[in-house]
């Protein structure tokens, strides 16, 4: 079973132009530094994408997977979850919280579980689970901020 961990920062943008960073899957390689390939396979009749395939290479862990999308009328929540096991996981469930604060900024709540098909110890997978969000929230706030 997979442990979620969850993570906050504040963007300075408002919640529309942060969840259109987050939506534009196939620009990901430009400022996510893991991400090495990104491809909306399907997509919704909105044209929002319903599947996309990641391939990264983190140095310590590669993989190429694909996760179906969801979202929230407003955008206000984005989804996912791992189609099936990769290389590397059994299983991933995320989301995206966007919270805006009025003042023209938004709270981003990143949530992931993932279930590696590795073993790992506790403490190390926790670390590493750290380090990800905290690279993942940090890159995407540099890009929503420089946009």
């Amino acid at each position: 079973m997979a442990d979620t961990s969850t993570q906050s920062i504040r963007i300075a943008a408002p919640l529309d132009r942060v969840a259109a960073v987050i939506c534009d899957f196939s620009r990901y390689p430009e400022w996510a530094d893991a991400m090495k390939q990104v491809e909306v396979l399907t997509e919704y009749e909105d044209g929002y994408a319903a599947e996309v395939r990641f391939v990264i290479d983190a140095g310590v862990m590669a993989d190429d997977y694909t996760l179906e999308y969801s979202y929230a009328d407003d955008l206000s929540r984005i989804e996912w979850r791992l189609v099936k096991p990769s290389k590397t996981q059994k299983s991933q469930e995320g989301s995206y919280d966007l919270k805006s604060e009025g003042d023209g900024t938004t709270t981003v709540t990143y949530t992931l579980a993932v279930e590696l098909s590795v073993g790992m110890l506790g403490m190390f997978r926790r670390k590493a689970e750290k380090m990800i969000m905290d690279t993942a929230l940090k890159q995407l706030k540099r890009r929503v901020e420089a946009s």
